[in-house]
């Protein structure tokens, strides 16, 4: 792709803003409509209902996996150098990371990606998150927490499995990656529709999962077309929300001038402008009906900063971004929280019961 004329016309940093924020729009939009939440879907996994939500997750994340395949194995990008193969990434981190992170998504209601179309559609719990998330975040690689990242994340890397690419490591060639993303696809979209799970909602899904792959595209692309060098990425939101916080501390604006940036300020803007457009914009306090108590989204917010900076990315940046290239450290770290979620999920839903049932009203 072309994009010398946009280079010479707003500069480099200016590029690679906007096309972040292309593809944060598009993911916004789509997730605020669709109610796309990995929370959402391991709910629905554990409890067995609301097959739609787990349904719009597995077709998303199965097409990001195939189209990312597809594009490797067409030649289209060469990701060798990205964060996650040109370096050991931590096992460790992804585990422990991961665990965090699943927890405090549970607590908070919702993952990085989710908090930040909430509070776009007016979720004033969710921006309380976000930014408690973000300095966390911002501690965890520049500040006061970083020394207990760095000892975590040391335990063990993936030196000792032989490298981060799970194609490699089980001598997968030529076309396996993506014959393995495209059946897991085509076999997500046929059990989403014998499901109930319509074709209009299916087609949803299969627009979520490609802005995986048209991230990689369009970044990787400008890559190869500006002096600066730079990485191919995609949707990611731990490292971007801390670059956030950081300029809050420093003012250094070319924290903001990054695809990252664009990516988190392009899904805020999709998500209102989709639920203004649809008229579901509603302003959500902590006092509101259904709220969880304050300490929750708290404790979400703290969990998922320190927890995302370990694992190297949330539910979208290290679980569909990392994982649609078939990073090990990525995988893992997407099981552990999905795990962890699943596990406090039923810890919580316990705890609900159990007051319940011992604050039963007398019968009369």
């Amino acid at each position: 792709m072309d994009l010398v004329w946009l280079l010479e016309l707003i500069g480099e940093a200016e590029t690679l803003l906007v096309c972040g924020m292309v593809i944060g729009l598009v993911f916004g939009m789509l997730a605020q409509r669709t109610g796309f939440c990995t929370r959402s879907a391991v709910i629905a996994l554990v409890d067995g209902t609301n097959r739609a939500t787990l349904s719009l997750w597995l077709i998303a994340f199965a097409v990001a996996l195939a189209g990312s395949q597809a594009l490797l194995a067409t030649g289209l990008v060469d990701l060798s150098e990205t964060r996650f193969f040109a370096t050991p990434q931590s096992l460790s981190g992804a585990a422990a990371g991961g665990a965090l992170f699943g927890v405090g998504m549970m607590l908070a209601r919702g993952c990085a990606s989710r908090l930040v179309v909430l509070g776009a559609s007016g979720n004033i719990r969710a921006i309380v998150t976000v930014a408690i998330l973000a300095a966390t975040a911002w501690a965890a690689i520049e500040g006061f927490a970083s020394p207990l990242r760095f000892a975590v994340n040391g335990l063990w890397s993936t030196a000792w499995a032989g490298g981060n690419d799970i194609a490699m490591l089980a001598g997968f060639t030529g076309q396996s990656g993506l014959i393995v993303g495209a059946v897991l696809a085509l076999a997500a979209i046929v059990l989403s529709v014998r499901a109930g799970f319509g074709l209009a909602a299916s087609a949803a899904g299969v627009a979520i999962g490609l802005t995986i792959p048209a991230g990689w595209y369009l970044t990787y692309s400008l890559s190869q077309q500006v002096f600066e060098p730079v990485q191919a990425m995609s949707l990611t939101y731990i490292a971007p929300l801390a670059g956030l916080a950081g300029f809050a501390t420093d003012g250094d604006s070319s924290r903001l001038l990054t695809a990252e940036t664009g990516f988190v300020a392009g899904t805020a803007i999709g998500a209102l402008a989709a639920a203004l457009a649809s008229r579901s914009f509603s302003v959500e306090t902590f006092a509101s009906r259904g709220a969880a108590p304050l300490w929750r989204y708290v404790a979400g917010g703290l969990l998922m900063g320190l927890g995302g900076v370990m694992a190297a990315g949330c539910t979208i940046g290290a679980g569909f971004t990392g994982g649609s290239v078939l990073a090990l450290a990525s995988l893992l770290a997407l099981l552990s929280m999905i795990a962890a979620a699943a596990a406090t999920h039923r810890l919580l839903d316990s705890t609900k019961s159990t007051w319940r049932n011992t604050h039963v009203m007398p019968a009369e």
